[in-house]
């Protein structure tokens, strides 16, 4: 609830109720800034997808490590992704297609 809480500049020393908080951020539940995420999500992949191969965010992207990490905090890694388009039916390579991808996730197109 942080991120809704700092959006609609309210502190909790306010006291606001988590659920005054989603109706001022327009969300109405646990599963809307879920979904809100899955979009951001799909659409910051499909950009660097597309991105040429030399540039920085695509080549993070693919790096993978040559070592082993240490004990501990797992590596991350773009499953969350592949989860995403797997629930919203999506082929591995439809981000090819800008539009396609737009509509899939939620996100109008401007005409032209």
């Amino acid at each position: 609830m942080d991120v809704p809480r700092r959006s609609g500049r309210k502190l909790r020393m306010e006291r606001i109720k988590n659920e005054h908080i989603k109706e001022i951020m327009g969300v109405k539940g646990k599963r809307d800034i879920i979904d809100i995420i899955e979009k951001k999500r799909l659409q910051w992949y499909g950009r660097v997808k597309r991105i040429p191969e030399e540039k920085i965010p695509k080549l993070i992207m693919e790096w993978i490590p040559l070592e082993r990490r240490k004990r501990g905090r797992p590596r991350e890694t773009w499953i969350g992704v592949q989860a995403d388009m797997k629930t919203r039916n999506l082929e591995p390579n439809q981000w090819r297609n800008r539009e396609e991808w737009c509509l899939v996730y939620g996100r109008r197109q401007q005409l032209l």
